[in-house]
């Protein structure tokens, strides 16, 4: 399968500076961003869910297949550069490979996603003992040291 950068050659890349929002979360452009070179940082609700670097990345993929508002902005964190694809469906929809690498990346995507929510769960479910632990060992780092002596006494 061909690099998605491949199939970007003969449009026009632009310029971000850094700070400058090339998505923003709840607008609804249709378009798609393919990396050229930077870094970029994925926020959702102002928080940062992701930060990314590697060329041939998209942006925008999920509002212009769904057709529904951004779920998230995209900021540059340094100078990048970018394919701004403002037809992203006919883009998608005029080559099977490109539909595939997309196809690829939203699996990728899902899979982690769906492994995150399974750690939570069993985490919550008290299944993760490593997580547990993890969670004790927090607990008595932050306890205050009078603290940690009583508590050891009482489970005597």
């Amino acid at each position: 399968m061909s690099d998605i950068l491949d199939y970007c050659k003969g449009r026009e890349a632009v310029r971000f500076k850094p700070g400058q929002v090339m998505i923003d979360e709840g607008s609804q452009e249709g378009k798609l961003l393919v990396l050229i070179e930077g870094q970029v940082e994925v926020l959702r609700k102002d928080t940062q869910v992701s930060y990314i670097d590697e060329p041939g990345s998209i942006f925008g993929e999920m509002s212009a297949l769904l057709d529904i508002p951004a779920s998230a902005t995209v900021k540059a964190l340094s100078a990048v550069k970018a394919y701004v694809i403002e037809d992203a469906i006919q883009f998608l929809g005029g080559d099977p490979e490109v539909a595939l690498h997309v196809a690829t990346l939203l699996a990728r995507r899902l899979y982690y996603t769906t492994s995150y929510l399974v750690d939570l769960q069993q985490q919550s479910e008290g299944k993760r003992e490593d997580l547990d632990l993890v969670d004790k060992i927090l607990a008595q780092l932050v306890e205050k040291p009078d603290e940690s002596k009583a508590a050891r006494r009482s489970r005597k």
